[in-house]
């Protein structure tokens, strides 16, 4: 067995993982009881499908899919600000 078959085995195992938490976070972020538990579980859910995307851009060799990995990480953590601006403040204001 050569480095890219074992490197390419290994991917497929990771898909299934991403793909085993992606349905976990979702049932969290629909049945989660607080606001708090919705919010860390789309964060979550965002994290892991950026990195999840990078993995696909590694597979399918796009530079298009890390861009897009960059994007959804900014919005995720814009969603992380403003969460706890609300929080601590009771206002959002940008």
């Amino acid at each position: 067995m050569n480095v890219q078959s074992v490197f390419y085995t290994s991917l497929y195992f990771v898909a299934v993982l991403y793909t085993f938490a992606f349905v976990l976070y979702g049932i969290r972020a629909i049945k989660g009881p607080t606001t708090a538990d919705i919010i860390m579980a789309v964060d979550c859910l965002s994290f892991d499908m950026a990195a999840f995307m990078v993995i696909l851009g590694i597979y399918f060799r796009s530079i298009l899919l890390a861009s897009g990995a960059i994007i959804l990480t900014l919005w995720a953590y814009m969603l992380d600000v403003y969460y706890t601006k609300y929080v601590l403040y009771g206002e959002v204001e940008v």
